[in-house]
């Protein structure tokens, strides 16, 4: 299970993300960037953010550190704002942290070139989780001591919600013409030959088994958790083995 930390001090809002992620400290002593139960969709970005960032971490991707952060949310009476007072407010419980990477910078393309290889391996990997949220608009990559980080992945799978028609929705193809790495020539031939043998059921389980009971429980049409976490495994399971062959946009792909 995810590292278990308790909040103790609410330092700054983030503006770069719409949900207004916060950073704060932890009982650690560590710094993370906090994510809340009570911003936009709720639990289920942090599902999202918990399944694609810790099955990306065991694909070998760079990805900061999650764990989950208990908030009392008395923690934001003092806050001045009213925005951040309520979404604290609104937060009370378990919630989700990341490692604060101190003196990353966000991704520039004209910045810090990508090589055929990771560019492949990543549109890859966000065509798998459905990631509509990678493009040169919206990179969600950060620079730190000179190699890329994957970080964001709260609007991903979308078809989390609406599980009727997830089997649906999963097997759609993925346009990465706007991704920001669709100009360095995606290898993505090796890419899935490296990686898709590698998202199994067993690994999907591991992933799976991460994320907290308490962000599964009441999810209509499933009787418990482990119903669901196989719900998130399935779709993910059918797709890794297809999705090369349905990626568009690409230089490859011309």
């Amino acid at each position: 299970m995810l590292k278990e930390v308790t909040a103790t001090r609410y330092i700054t809002p983030l503006r770069e993300g719409g949900s207004l992620p916060g950073l704060v400290e932890a009982d650690d002593f560590g710094t993370y960037v906090m994510k809340f139960t009570g911003a936009g969709q709720g639990r289920k970005t942090l599902v999202a953010e918990v399944v694609c960032g810790e099955l990306a971490r065991r694909l070998g991707f760079r990805t900061p550190r999650l764990v989950t952060v208990e908030l009392d949310s008395v923690l934001g009476l003092g806050e001045p704002e009213q925005q951040v007072q309520e979404l604290l407010r609104g937060s009370g419980g378990t919630n989700l942290g990341m490692d604060f990477l101190s003196g990353a910078l966000g991704y520039d393309p004209l910045a810090f070139a990508a090589s055929p290889e990771e560019a492949g391996r990543i549109v890859w990997f966000d065509a798998l989780i459905n990631n509509v949220d990678r493009s040169w608009r919206n990179p969600n990559l950060l620079v730190h001591r000179g190699e890329l980080w994957l970080i964001d992945h709260g609007a991903t799978m979308i078809w989390h919600h609406n599980w009727p028609s997830a089997e649906k929705s999963a097997a759609r193809p993925y346009d990465a013409a706007e991704h920001a790495l669709a100009g360095f020539a995606p290898d993505l031939a090796a890419a899935a030959a490296d990686l898709a043998p590698r998202v199994t059921e067993d690994l999907l389980a591991e992933v799976t088994a991460e994320i907290p009971d308490v962000w599964l429980t009441g999810e209509p049409g499933f009787g418990s958790p482990d119903e669901l976490r196989r719900a998130y495994a399935r779709p993910l399971l059918a797709r890794a083995a297809v999705i090369a062959d349905r990626i568009t946009g690409t230089q490859e792909d011309k």
